[in-house]
C-alpha cells in the first residue's frame, strides 16, 4: 500500500476566508474580534483575517496592510480605540506584530 503524507496549504476559519496554514494566531482582548490570524514574509504582513468583529471594516484594514511592513502597520494602527474602548480591532492586531516581533 502506498503511504500519502498529507499536508495542509491552507485553513477556511469562519467567515469563508483561505489563509495559509502556518498562520500566527493572536487571541485579542477588549474588543469583538476574537481571533486574529496574519502571515509575516520577510518583515511583511499578509493574509491578516479577523475572527468576529465589525465585518466590513476588519476587511477594510486587512485590505490596507497586506504587504506593508510591520513597522509600518504598528505606526498606523497603534493606540486607535473604538468608541468608549481604550483599544480597537486595529491596535490589537499592533499587539499581535509586536508579540510576534518579541518572540
Amino acid at each position: 500500500m502506498e503511504n500519502i503524507t498529507l499536508q495542509p496549504t491552507m485553513l477556511t476559519p469562519l467567515g469563508g476566508v483561505e489563509v495559509p496554514a502556518d498562520s500566527h494566531v493572536f487571541t485579542p482582548k477588549g474588543v469583538c474580534a476574537k481571533l486574529i490570524r496574519y502571515n509575516v514574509n520577510g518583515n511583511k504582513l499578509h493574509n491578516v483575517s479577523f475572527t468576529g468583529g465589525c465585518d466590513g471594516n476588519l476587511k477594510a484594514v486587512s485590505a490596507l496592510v497586506e504587504g506593508m511592513e510591520l513597522e509600518k502597520v504598528i505606526e498606523t494602527l497603534e493606540g486607535i480605540t473604538c468608541g468608549k474602548k481604550n483599544t480597537s480591532c486595529a491596535d490589537q492586531l499592533c499587539k499581535a506584530l509586536h508579540e510576534y516581533m518579541e518572540s
